[in-house]
């Protein structure tokens, strides 16, 4: 794969992790291995991909606790949830976190993967996390969640980081974030029933501030703070299986930088809780003051029993690019297709998709392709041999901190 560049080992764990943002505490047994990969035709760009091992176990230990867990080769993350531990509707979670190539960033700027910018970064976390129930009984749940978490970051420059460029000071932080949702998404590829409403805030408060890169070039703000809100909606028709899926996404910030702008780019559905895609583009190619994104993809059966699956995806987005970082043109498109194949129970699922960006900017004008490989192994299906369709409830949603 001669396009990708020189990587070192590091930069491919680096995107080998799970990360998990508070949503509340899972009442569902689960046991997935995840992994995807996008691959881009044009240029050369940093490793995309992810490989996971999720657990989750209610009544672990006590019939009140709740064990959460993702591995990685470089990473862990893990929470401990206490159901109803502050109240009959009011869940705690305690989480610790941490390990290599978490923070690592990747400059790109006018389609370029600009590697003497770029560099390591590693991580350690704490947290707590409160959430409510408000409406016990109803079959969409609303939900409150409150989280706080203590965080460093450790900073480093790899074997491809210019000698010249100064990477960050390492930083602590105190990073909350508190938000209502109103449904949800399990953490599945393609879920054949789901909904959503939500709104978020997040703030960013660090102990470290001050300019790094070339000559002091950049700065790492003091505090950072996003707002974001999301709507989804995913429903499959009874008699012919066909899925639709439609998510939108609109983000605003205030004081962002480059360790906490939104990252927009690729074709990796369960790379965050709110994954930014934009098929045929590289993975965060952008990066955002604001946004508004739209998301849809469609599941055709095309064989008895549905093993076998035509998929069709599609995304526009509107960027307010962060300073430094803009390019030509403020509105982006990229489309999709490919096939899957699920097997009996749904507990194995494979896609081979290909992406074409639109508006990508390459070194032979405009116009970008991929190739994107993603896989789930359902391991507790595998133990009950039966099949649930995914409900709207509470799950932990994934989200990819490289800099969030």
């Amino acid at each position: 794969m001669p396009f990708l560049g020189k990587v070192n080992f590091g930069a491919w764990l680096a995107l080998l992790l799970p990360l998990v943002a508070s949503a509340q505490v899972d009442p569902f047994k689960r046991e997935l291995i995840q992994f995807g990969y996008n691959q881009p035709v044009e240029g050369r760009a940093p490793v995309a991909g992810y490989l996971y091992y999720y657990y989750n176990q209610p009544d672990f230990l006590r019939t009140n606790l709740t064990l959460r867990l993702a591995v990685a080769p470089t990473y862990v993350d893990s929470e401990v949830g206490f159901v109803h531990g502050l109240g009959p509707n009011t869940d705690l979670g305690v989480g610790v976190a941490g390990g290599g190539f978490a923070d690592s960033y990747n400059e790109i700027r006018g389609g370029q993967w600009l590697q003497g910018e770029s560099f390591d970064g590693h991580s350690a976390e704490i947290s707590a996390s409160v959430y409510h129930l408000f409406n016990p009984g109803d079959l969409i749940p609303l939900n409150l969640v409150v989280r706080g978490a203590l965080h460093d970051s450790f900073y480093a420059a790899n074997e491809n980081t210019a000698a010249n460029f100064q990477t960050p000071k390492d930083t602590p932080s105190f990073n909350f974030r508190t938000g209502l949702r109103y449904g949800g998404i399990e953490p599945t590829l393609f879920p054949a029933l789901a909904m959503e409403l939500a709104i978020w805030y997040e703030g960013q408060f660090r102990g470290q501030s001050g300019n790094y890169g070339f000559a002091g070039d950049r700065e790492v703000e003091p505090s950072s703070h996003l707002f974001w809100a999301s709507a989804a909606l995913s429903y499959t028709l009874p008699e012919s299986q066909q899925n639709f899926f439609i998510r939108t996404v609109a983000g605003t910030s205030v004081d962002a930088d480059r360790l906490s702008a939104y990252r927009l780019g690729g074709f990796l559905p369960m790379v965050a809780e709110y994954p930014l895609s934009l098929p045929g583009y590289f993975f965060q190619e952008f990066s955002a003051r604001q946004f508004a994104l739209v998301n849809a993809s469609y599941l055709l059966p095309i064989a008895p029993n549905e093993r076998w699956n035509l998929e069709f995806n599609a995304a526009t987005a509107g960027i307010d690019y962060l300073s430094g970082t803009g390019q030509p043109g403020n509105w982006v498109s990229g489309v999709g297709g490919g096939i899957m194949y699920r097997s009996p129970s749904d507990q194995f699922k494979c896609v081979v998709a290909y992406g074409y960006g639109i508006n990508a900017i390459r070194s032979d004008g405009r116009g970008a392709n991929s190739i994107s490989v993603l896989l789930q192994f359902d391991l507790e299906k595998v133990h009950s041999r039966e099949f649930n369709a995914p409900k709207p409830g509470r799950w932990n949603g994934w989200n990819w901190l490289l800099g969030r």
